[in-house]
């Protein structure tokens, strides 16, 4: 059990955090200059392999630390705000702490998302001390079965584990939808979660063609009853999710590229990771003109966006500057059974 000067350092900490949060808040609605959210890679190998995923190999080299701070030094100058370590899985990255503690001095908020299988206590007392803020474990079921090894069984030592050391924010994403043997599972995830003291969140998938669909009858009473779980959390204004719910497109403003940018392993500007190709501008080369230039152009896979952290960014300019560009980006998923992502706070 945590003892008191531990729990009044994490209390500490998400007071902190929630104030910094507001002044990004601030920033974002006052200013369409600077983007408010990067994801970027600092390894693309994953030590699993769910079938759903598109984003991870298990042979790549991590990339140098001294090439992953200038790229957070780019983006800070640029003027962002949330810096988020995806994968692949960043804790393979060996040098994982310099760059998390490289993030902080830069001011961003440092998030990370990760499969989990790595923690240990000693791991995760490294990460408080690094200054992460956020981090976000995607839980696919109860058992673990072909589609994914990310399962309840299997992580829920290593979330007590989170519980009993972790003074960042945590967040357990679970998911209904295509793949998915039990939706039920989703709940059981969601509640073990609020039970750790950690925010539960819940992404729909593609089936197994790769398409969206409408959700079944207990599929949606699941989503639903997920959503209630979220009341605590900013990802409940994710209108974006109840029209995917039932199969609808959705009419809005993407300003990926520009608001929201996706920085693979090669220092390439993505709009995201479900549209790598487009820009693909090395960021060391990304101007202000470029932003400008796709927060004006229209995606046409936006429709049919499951991204969710470009739905959250989008919030800030729901109401302001029409897209008078056309994207050539591709309509529909680059490859199947693409999974929602999510920013991990």
């Amino acid at each position: 059990m945590p003892d008191t000067a531990f729990r009044i350092r994490r209390a500490w900490r998400s007071l902190t955090r929630r104030l910094r949060e507001l002044r990004i808040i601030a920033k974002g609605a006052f200013s369409t200059r600077h983007p408010i959210m990067a994801h970027i890679i600092p390894i693309r190998r994953c030590n699993l392999s769910c079938k759903y995923c598109n984003e991870y190999d298990d042979y790549s080299k991590p990339v140098p630390l001294a090439v992953m701070v200038a790229r957070i030094n780019r983006l800070a100058d640029m003027g962002t705000s949330i810096l988020t370590l995806s994968g692949g899985e960043p804790m393979l990255h060996p040098d994982l702490d310099e760059i998390i503690a490289a993030m902080r001095r830069r001011g961003v908020l440092a998030c990370m998302i990760t499969n989990g299988y790595l923690l240990t206590p000693e791991r995760v007392q490294r990460l408080n001390r690094a200054g992460l803020d956020h981090m976000q474990i995607s839980i696919d079921n109860v058992m673990p079965d072909e589609v994914s090894k990310k399962s309840l069984k299997v992580l829920d030592k290593k979330l007590q584990i989170l519980a009993d050391y972790a003074e960042f924010h945590v967040n357990i994403n679970s998911v209904v939808g295509g793949g998915i043997h039990n939706p039920d599972d989703a709940l059981v995830v969601g509640r073990r979660a609020l039970e750790l003291g950690f925010s539960a969140t819940v992404g729909i998938i593609h089936d197994g063609d790769g398409q969206l669909r409408p959700l079944g009858e207990r599929e949606r009473a699941v989503y639903h009853e997920m959503k209630a779980m979220e009341h605590r959390h900013f990802a409940r204004l994710n209108f974006f999710q109840d029209a995917i719910a039932q199969g609808r497109s959705n009419n809005w403003r993407c300003r990926a590229g520009a608001r929201y940018m996706y920085i693979c392993e090669d220092g390439l500007v993505h709009y995201c990771s479900q549209q790598r190709g487009y820009p693909a501008k090395p960021l060391e080369t990304y101007t202000y003109e470029d932003i400008r230039r796709e927060y004006l152009t229209e995606k046409a896979c936006a429709p049919y966006c499951t991204v969710s952290c470009v739905h959250y960014v989008s919030y800030f300019d729901f109401f302001r500057d029409p897209q008078t560009i056309r994207s050539v980006a591709s309509p529909q998923p680059s490859k199947p059974l693409v999974k929602i992502q999510t920013i991990g706070d």
